[in-house]
């Protein structure tokens, strides 16, 4: 039994621990609290279900998946996940997870939505539970919801079909989780799309908890504006926090300069980390 909250890094783009690990651009995280096992997102596609094997992790003890958007990097994994069940599992995400997606970002639209029908999907097991607004699935682990954009975030590269054409996305699905633990307030996040404040300040008034003890995962600053990047680090810095575990698309110079700011209170998060934090829901 986990006394506390424990995150197993199961898939992220670089590897950690020399056990036999694979990295993987994308990100999945194991959430183990007491009462419940979730799955936040699920890879690219190739590494989920033998990193599970090699970290020790049977894959059908968990009993929710949450789908953080639409993106293959985080839903990749979810059908070779599926197949490994041996019960129907239900699946959280945002009504929009389901969009057609693409980056132009090498100067070509390439597609990189969700990489299964979602009636295939449900074939194999999935029991897809749509969600817009905050959702406590036990007392003090939420999700949540559709994020308000107070401050303005986007990334232009990434576009959504509208019609025949495309335009910016907007990612009303980007979906994050809040903890409420003994020290404060815990961020778990996918992408980051809705914008780090944006994400912790409505974690702040969805829990009523002011203090913020952690923010782990990804926080897409690696390709954000200059401007945008700077205002978000001074954000966090401003916190307070007891933790900052960043990875996937945080970017390595983004790493760098937040292992400067935290000093002891950051932790690089590969393929293979623990992090474990406590945890009493209030």
């Amino acid at each position: 039994m986990v006394t506390g909250l424990r995150l197993t890094i199961l898939c992220e783009n670089t590897v950690g621990v020399p056990n036999g690990v694979t990295g993987e651009w994308g990100l999945s995280i194991l959430l183990e609290v007491p009462g419940i096992t979730v799955l936040l997102d699920t890879g690219a596609g190739g590494a989920l279900v033998p990193n599970a094997r090699t970290l020790g992790h049977s894959l059908n003890k968990v009993d929710q998946v949450v789908l953080s958007h639409g993106h293959y990097d985080h839903t990749g994994g979810l059908r070779a996940f599926l197949e490994q069940r041996e019960r129907p599992t239900p699946v959280y995400a945002h009504p929009g997870v389901f969009a057609e997606r693409f980056s132009l970002a090498d100067g070509r639209m390439r597609p990189i939505g969700l990489p299964f029908e979602r009636g295939a999907l449900e074939s194999a097991g999935a029991e897809f539970r749509l969600v817009t607004e905050p959702l406590e699935l036990i007392p003090g682990f939420c999700l949540s919801g559709e994020v308000p954009r107070r401050f303005e975030t986007g990334d232009p590269r990434l576009v959504i079909k509208e019609g025949e054409g495309v335009r910016p996305d907007p990612f009303p699905d980007d979906l994050s989780v809040y903890v409420v633990t003994d020290c404060g307030l815990v961020v778990i996040l996918g992408c980051a799309h809705s914008g780090v404040e944006n994400i912790v300040e409505y974690g702040r008034e969805v829990t009523g908890i002011n203090r913020v003890a952690a923010v782990i995962g990804g926080t897409h600053l690696g390709p954000a504006a200059p401007a945008e990047r700077d205002r978000a680090l001074a954000y966090l810095h401003s916190l307070d926090l007891d933790l900052l575990s960043a990875n996937h698309c945080t970017g390595l110079p983004v790493l760098a300069a937040m292992a400067g700011m935290f000093d002891s209170r950051f932790r690089f998060a590969p393929a293979g980390t623990i992090i474990d934090l406590p945890f009493q829901p209030v």
